[in-house]
């Protein structure tokens, strides 16, 4: 029985019923969890994959009250039981990269699978193309990208457009170092590490050119392509659904990151600045006050938002619609905390969350989830000059009161945004989609 592959025999005339039905259910159960394998591995939320098999085993006759589905970040479970037999499958999760644009059609097809009464050939057929479908943008061109979100980053923290070009050219050798180790089999993290304490020598060494009038700020955003955005947002998504032990992963995935990004930064500064007293100075003394007109941040928001949307791989034709969002998430945050006064936490959740509620409705005129259009588009909302002085606090301690607050309280306040983004992006699609549920989710067919 356990040999037996449905795909070896032409009519159910070969083998008895019985044996017909179990290898029938064996297949359906194979492809809901290539299904879900796929969506994790692409960086989706947890809501929405448990969605999207649920749809997927509507199309496929399987009743939901015999249908149990388990989601960890590693692993992927699926049962189907009666009264009467069991049926269980397991499917691992490994290779984990973001890919909205595999998110995108496995959503898509999902529906149209219900819509145009797909056979399971053709949706087998359907999923091996977008499995086989190459990403939208080459590796260099999503360094490039890459290089130049950095550079946005630059300039939204007051740098002029020398120091833009510098933390670009940094971070596109450091993406492109992160891609070398992991392609040569150095750990995930490991590779982070070097990636980032290769841009900021890169970045120190620009400070010597005396080209640029605030040499210093390469610095502060020549790493930032590895700010694990999308696990951080789908962490929050994932504990305010109640998905727990996935948001516990995945946030524990985030922390590893973050930390290695900070070990590879330190160790850098250690070894290169740890006399610079003046680069210490000059970076606490930067203001977050916003020091160009809020076209020169649109444009720099623009920009950044475009080049994490090439790394997220996000569709070619939304390019210009995240830019837009990147656009509103930014000033919006500017408008809120400066001109109303209220801060950069409650500015920063302002922007997302205005974003995010325009995207509620904005997926339905592009037909692509909600995280396409949001994640990208309130990534240069980080708060990077405050997680650099928080880090350099902490580096150059001496033992003094004055010091440890100073640096614990810019590690709190940059959190706090960061948690506030998160928040902002989630909220209104959360809402939304509870308010959607009876509408755009079929109920799933019985036996």
């Amino acid at each position: 029985m356990e040999n037996l592959n449905i795909n070896t025999y032409h009519t159910t005339d070969e083998i008895n019923p019985e044996v017909w039905d179990v290898l029938l259910l064996r297949r359906k159960l194979d492809l809901l969890l290539r299904t879900g394998k796929l969506l994790m591995e692409s960086a989706a939320d947890t809501n929405r994959i448990e969605r999207n098999m649920k749809r997927v085993a509507a199309f496929m006759n399987i009743p939901e009250e015999k249908l149990h589905i388990d989601i960890r970040w590693t692993m992927i479970m699926v049962n189907v039981s009666d009264e009467q037999h069991s049926f269980s499958k397991f499917q691992k999760c490994e290779n984990h990269a973001i890919n909205m644009t595999m998110i995108s059609q496995i959503s898509k097809l999902s529906f149209k699978a219900t819509e145009e009464n797909y056979s399971l050939d053709d949706y087998e057929k359907e999923l091996e193309k977008i499995i086989h479908t190459p990403r939208n943008y080459t590796p260099y061109l999503v360094a490039i990208g890459a290089g130049f979100a950095c550079g946005g980053f630059c300039k939204l923290f007051g740098s002029d457009w020398i120091a833009f070009l510098f933390a670009s050219i940094c971070a596109f050798i450091g993406f492109r170092t992160r891609a070398y180790c992991v392609k040569t089999g150095i750990n995930v993290y490991m590779s982070i590490g070097i990636a980032a304490f290769v841009s900021t020598c890169l970045a120190y060494a620009s400070s010597f050119s005396g080209l640029s009038s605030t040499p210093y700020h390469p610095l502060l955003a020549c790493a930032l392509f590895i700010v694990p955005g999308v696990p951080l947002i789908n962490f929050v998504d994932d504990m305010i659904d109640n998905h727990l032990l996935v948001g516990i992963t995945r946030a524990a995935n985030t922390i590893m990151m973050i930390g290695a990004m900070t070990f590879g930064i330190a160790f850098a500064m250690r070894i290169l600045i740890v006399n610079d007293l003046n680069i210490n100075q000059k970076i606490n003394e930067l203001s977050i006050v916003s020091h160009d007109s809020y076209l020169v941040y649109a444009f720099a928001a623009a920009i950044a938002a475009m080049g994490f949307s090439m790394i997220f791989n996000v569709p070619k034709r939304l390019l210009w619609i995240v830019a837009t969002g990147g656009i509103i998430a930014v000033c919006t945050r500017n408008f809120v905390n400066l001109e109303l006064g209220y801060g950069p936490v409650i500015g920063s959740f302002m922007g997302s969350f205005t974003v995010s509620l325009i995207a509620v409705k904005a997926t339905h005129w592009f037909h692509v989830p909600n995280h396409v259009l949001t994640i990208p588009s309130v990534i240069p909302m980080i708060p990077g000059v405050l997680m650099y002085r928080s880090l350099l606090g902490f580096i150059e301690l001496h033992g003094v009161i004055g010091e440890v607050t100073n640096a614990f309280s810019n590690g709190v306040d940059s959190a706090l945004i960061i948690l506030c983004i998160s928040l902002g992006v989630a909220i209104p699609n959360i809402v939304a989609r509870r308010n959607n549920n009876g509408i755009k989710n079929k109920p799933l067919c019985a036996s």
